[in-house]
């Protein structure tokens, strides 16, 4: 070849990269989540020696390295199964596969150890709900977040009254009795989760029924993680069916409309000039909001999630966050979303889902009813959200929380489906339905037996 053949060869293969521009190609290409792949395998390495020494610091810095690791590990591999992972197989697995790894003693005990005991002791999942939950309240429009909250009441109620009635129906035709499909099957999937419903549900039922609280938990446990596993996958379903039929959805909006709104976010997006002052002063935000929550659960009894929202709705309605505070807001709304949800998932798996009690509950029937309910629940969240005039796939993901795991399934869930603004109203499914049913049960209980 001549010189000149060469020269022209060159050329048209583009200039060569120096070894540096090559390294940061690589740091910005290849990624798992969202960590640069050398990262990744440096933390993994380091996370290693730390195991093979004995033992894994609980403290915030090496943890918060261990729970991205793992997290963005389980979730890409997720992301990666064929069909599923367009599914919500990502949260799936960010979730049970750390589970069923501590179950069969595959996670090296050191991380298990020190997972537990930061999970248990930072209680970290609620600085993640409430900066999520603030930020997507400070990212609506004004008019459309009264219109949701007000409306989004009726498909929650019909959806509940006809997932109850179809789950008792096949419960009842597959021989477990109404009263058992009801209260030990349909009631726990639709109780809001593990710490307001099913430890409550499980105290009220030892004691009408003089059994001991542990006993009834055992029993209830296994099926609001099914309930939960089972909404995750219908909202991924949900998912894809928006992307196919973008009519049917507002991309997490309840109400068509926010324009107005929508035009404030691409000019903060397109500024880029949120100063870091902006972003502590609105991470502040929404930590005092969730302490004004939790003085509502000592005063009166309201759930701290759920008064944190409220509170942050009125900030909303009457002006009380400038401008640049509810930049700020969306940002750190933003940042919880993208960089600390699969790390959160990978904690609760480790830490409180107990894979050999989900396990004993994957039954052929106990699915059936399950499935049957949460299916029922969720199609009519969807109907009765259109005829409405609501987004229909946005209040039917809204729908799939009402059976979800309490916080850490609605944030699955909202994953699964990819719209976590509508963490608020998730969380008006999740606790005040399920408090309401929880609450009628045991009246009726108590009055019945």
């Amino acid at each position: 070849m001549s010189v000149e053949s060469r020269s022209e060869a060159a050329l048209a293969a583009g200039p060569r990269r120096s070894l540096k521009e090559t390294w940061w190609h690589i740091l910005d290409t290849y990624k798992v989540g969202v960590i640069p792949l050398p990262l990744f395998i440096l933390a993994g390495a380091l996370i290693g020696l730390d195991c093979l020494n004995g033992k894994l610091p609980s403290d915030i810095v090496v943890m918060v390295a261990t729970l991205a690791f793992f997290g963005f590990a389980c979730g890409e591999f997720g992301k990666r199964i064929p069909v599923l992972g367009k599914m919500g197989a990502a949260a799936i697995c960010a979730t049970f596969i750390p589970s069923a790894l501590v179950y069969y003693n595959l996670l090296p005990q050191e991380v298990v150890s020190a997972t537990t005991k930061f999970y248990k002791s930072t209680n970290i999942l609620y600085l993640y709900i409430c900066c999520i939950i603030v930020g997507s309240i400070m990212s609506m429009d004004r008019r459309t977040l009264i219109q949701g909250f007000v409306r989004i009441f009726v498909p929650m109620l019909c959806g509940e009254i006809a997932g109850m009635l179809v789950g008792t129906a096949v419960g009842s035709l597959l021989g477990l009795g109404a009263f058992h499909t009801f209260f030990f099957l349909v009631l726990p999937i639709m109780a809001g989760g593990v710490g307001e419903g099913a430890i409550p549900l499980s105290i009220g039922y030892g004691s009408l029924f003089h059994v001991e609280q542990g006993v009834m938990l055992g029993r209830i446990l296994p099926i609001v993680m099914l309930g939960s596993l089972t909404a995750i996958f219908l909202a991924g379903i949900l998912n894809r069916i928006g992307k196919r039929h973008p009519q049917l959805t507002g991309n997490g909006k309840l109400m068509p409309g926010g324009e107005e709104q929508e035009v404030g976010q691409l000019q903060t997006a397109a500024s880029g000039k949120i100063d870091p002052t902006s972003l502590a002063a609105a991470a502040l935000m929404a930590i005092l909001l969730y302490m004004v929550g939790m003085l509502g659960h000592k005063l009166i009894g309201l759930p701290a999630p759920v008064g944190m929202l409220f509170a942050a709705v009125v900030v909303k309605l009457t002006h009380g966050a400038s401008p640049r505070l509810l930049e700020g807001s969306q940002v750190v709304y933003k940042f919880f979303q993208t960089s600390v949800t699969y790390p959160i998932l990978f904690a609760v798996g480790v830490a409180i889902t107990p894979w050999d009690e989900l396990i004993a509950a994957f039954t052929l029937v106990n699915l059936a009813v399950i499935v049957s309910t949460v299916v029922t629940l969720v199609a009519t969240g969807f109907f009765v959200g259109k005829r409405m005039g609501m987004h229909p796939i946005d209040v039917a993901v809204v729908s799939c929380c009402q059976s979800g795991q309490g916080g850490t399934g609605d944030v699955a869930i909202l994953t699964s489906a990819e719209r976590m603004e509508l963490m608020p109203f998730a969380q008006i499914a999740t606790r005040i339905g399920g408090a309401i049913n929880v609450s009628l049960a045991l009246l009726f209980l108590n009055s019945w037996l």
